[in-house]
């Protein structure tokens, strides 16, 4: 269903209703009062290049956005001042059934972006949205509210993503995922890469590596003009987490790749956060402070599916064993490592435990099942970067899924641009232990997988049966089918990254049987 045009807004609003929401309240918080306000205003370019989005979704509220900027890729184009953007939100796609209507402030300290938390709304529900400023109007953008907590619903269906390198090949993948049949889309990280330009790409980087706020902002603007990507924001709700590449490569808290000041990188993981808050529809509750952002939270789908979004970068230990490809040391064995950090890894267990969803998503980035990368019987090889390097923190979740037994917990995870299907265990080398949950590994939209590893990969599926599934030759998403009964995953992927009207296909489906943890072929 295509819902980009620039179709005027069916009912225009009579009055200032200024939104006590996220949108205003956050102009209030950040904007300098010296700023004036142009109520009417022309623009060197199309105000809406970036498209609009919503996310979050509750069964009360979701969040709208967009950004006002008419020369995207050059700081935005617009002048330092407030620019009231006027919205709304209807119940049919022709806008003739408004229910909400407001206007909301986009100042330039937050690059004139918007982010309006719509309350009030209906549960479980379709809703069209748009924006206006002066005489300019956005997209429709579709969205649909959460079911309401304990509400007892047959089926959901949802997609997630994760790695998508503009430089590296088209987002036909988007396109396709925009005509799926979806209640939500979830992004699991890289949404963009912080590198320079690479020569005989398909698609270039504008300017070297990106460090300063400009730079950032820049950089998301450049992945936002891509049309496919708009065309999946304006059809579907998403739930965003992050990954390294939105700030800087195989981060870790406050420790870069490379050698640099912590004063220093604290100001450019100050200068990703803002830009990454500016460019997704989040709640006021996740501005940033400074050099930290909350983007751990919990959202519920009635009583059908409940999703733990994590942030495994923030709050992260250094990676083990100087990182990389490499036998454990002891430091992947500490028992103080930790991916979530104390705090957040408290929430993940709580939630886990008080919950009353038929299935439990935890949503976060690296692999959390083991792999033996290397195919020799007397030797192992593991990626220190993902929860092969934090084993005591791994090992203290699946034990709390074996002793609590939350209802079908799946995790679904990105990253590694590739699929994998992982049977969790409470014994990674013992086959025969307890199966505590099943996780679905995405491949990426674009971002490479290194050719040369893939051999080396299905040579060492021997050493690890609790693996399923492999591949690495394609790219594209992964579509999540929910029933009461039934967890359908199907790996869907792209005939070609570098042909803007590649075809769609199915590569492999699993399916969790309710009860039942541990994937079998569809």
């Amino acid at each position: 269903m295509q819902l980009i045009n620039r179709n005027f807004l069916a009912t225009h609003c009579k009055r200032r209703n200024f939104l006590l929401g996220a949108g205003l309240i956050t102009g209030l918080v950040v904007a300098s009062q010296w700023h004036p306000v142009m109520a009417q205003t022309t623009f060197s370019g199309y105000p809406f290049s970036l498209g609009v989005a919503s996310g979050d979704p509750l069964p009360d509220s979701v969040v709208l956005w967009t950004r006002l900027a008419p020369d995207p890729v050059n700081g935005g184009g617009m002048s330092r001042v407030n620019v009231p953007v006027q919205w709304q939100i209807a119940r049919d796609e022709n806008m003739t059934q408004v229910v909400q209507k407001g206007t909301v402030l986009a100042t330039p300290e937050l690059a004139h972006s918007v982010h309006v938390d719509v309350r009030g709304l209906e549960p479980d529900r379709w809703y069209w949205y748009q924006f206006k400023v002066g005489n300019e109007v956005s997209p429709k953008g579709r969205t649909r509210t959460a079911a309401a907590p304990h509400s007892s619903i047959q089926k959901f269906n949802f997609a997630f993503a994760s790695c998508q390198d503009w430089q590296n090949g088209f987002y036909t993948a988007y396109k396709h995922m925009a005509d799926e049949d979806l209640d939500l889309v979830v992004h699991l990280g890289d949404y963009i890469y912080e590198y320079g330009p690479r020569s005989g790409a398909p698609r270039q980087h504008i300017g070297p590596e990106i460090v300063t706020l400009s730079d950032y902002r820049n950089r998301y603007a450049l992945y936002r003009t891509d049309v496919n990507l708009q065309a999946a924001h304006a059809n579907f709700p998403w739930i965003f987490t992050w990954d390294d590449h939105e700030v800087d490569n195989n981060y870790a808290n406050f420790i870069p790749e490379d050698n640099q000041s912590r004063q220093a990188f604290e100001g450019r993981r100050a200068n990703a956060y803002q830009a990454y808050y500016e460019h997704m529809p989040l709640r006021l509750s996740s501005l940033p402070k400074q050099s930290s952002m909350l983007l751990y939270r919990r959202l519920t789908f009635g009583d059908l599916a409940e999703f733990n979004v994590l942030d495994t970068r923030q709050y992260r230990t250094d990676q083990p064993c100087n990182d990389g490809l490499k036998p454990r040391c002891d430091a992947a064995l500490d028992s103080k490592a930790t991916m979530t950090g104390a705090r957040q890894e408290g929430w993940l267990l709580r939630g886990l435990d008080q919950s009353k969803a038929r299935w439990n998503v935890i949503a976060q980035q690296t692999m959390l099942g083991q792999f033996d990368f290397d195919a020799r019987p007397d030797s192992q090889v593991f990626n220190v970067d993902q929860w092969d390097g934090y084993v005591a923190a791994r090992n203290r979740l699946l034990s709390f899924l074996a002793q609590r037994k939350p209802s079908n917990p799946v995790v679904i995870t990105g990253d590694i641009h590739s699929s994998w299907v992982h049977d969790l265990k409470t014994d990674f080398n013992n086959p025969l232990s307890a199966t505590v949950g099943t996780e679905f590994v995405g491949t990426s939209i674009t971002s490479n997988f290194p050719t040369n590893s893939i051999a080396p990969v299905k040579a060492a599926l021997s050493n690890n049966p609790h693996t399923k599934f492999f591949d690495a030759a394609y790219r594209g998403y992964v579509r999540c089918q929910l029933t009461r009964e039934r967890w359908q995953t199907d790996y869907r992927v792209v005939s070609s990254i570098l042909e803007e009207n590649a075809s769609i296909s199915t590569l492999a489906s699993f399916v969790v049987e309710n009860g039942q943890p541990g994937a079998k072929t569809a």
